[in-house]
């Protein structure tokens, strides 16, 4: 039996549930995936569909010997791409989030006003966006988005680059999601 409000439930009740959730974690992962293979489906005019560009920014970080939460981070980082494009890094960043330390997911928080760079005065806008994070950031999460957006993010959008499949990346993606941190 379980309540129709929370105000009327029991210890007992959370603790099931509690109990369902935890056996169900791995479905996380799976709605992870779902997401990113929805990208393939998302060019809007780029010379590659959005999950190649997450493969290649995923890869180009395993290859620069990125540590397993920024390799995965790097292949989550457009996810919210499959929901809304304008605040596509606050979705990714905030699904991330329960998986990753807090400098991993502020490099994925700020990273178009990072990657803004090299192509925001295309748009009138201000190339120099990241700046507006430097104070709110540390000196090693403001270095870390940089990084990532200035050696990984912006050049992955190469057709002819190789680049590793998402089934290369899914034990990873399955390793990082399987409990959250609280």
């Amino acid at each position: 039996m379980t309540f129709t409000r929370m105000d009327e439930s029991t210890q007992e009740q959370w603790l099931e549930i509690g109990a369902r959730t935890a056996e169900n974690q791995g479905r996380v992962a799976d709605r992870m995936l779902m997401l990113l293979r929805s990208l393939a489906d998302i060019t809007d005019g780029f010379g590659t569909d959005q999950l190649t560009h997450c493969l290649q920014t995923a890869t180009l970080a395993e290859e620069a010997g990125a540590d397993d939460e920024v390799v995965f981070a790097s292949l989550m980082h457009d996810v919210g791409k499959a929901i809304s494009v304008p605040n596509h890094p606050a979705i990714a960043a905030e699904m991330i989030r329960p998986y990753v330390r807090r400098d991993v997911y502020e490099m994925i928080r700020v990273h178009q006003d990072f990657q803004g760079r090299h192509y925001y005065a295309h748009f009138g806008g201000d190339p120099e966006a990241r700046e507006k994070h430097r104070e709110a950031l540390s000196a090693d999460q403001f270095d870390l988005a940089a990084h990532f957006a200035d050696d990984w993010d912006q050049v992955a959008f190469d057709p002819e680059r190789p680049t590793l499949p998402l089934e290369h990346f899914e034990p990873l993606v399955r390793r990082i999601t399987s409990s959250a941190r609280m």
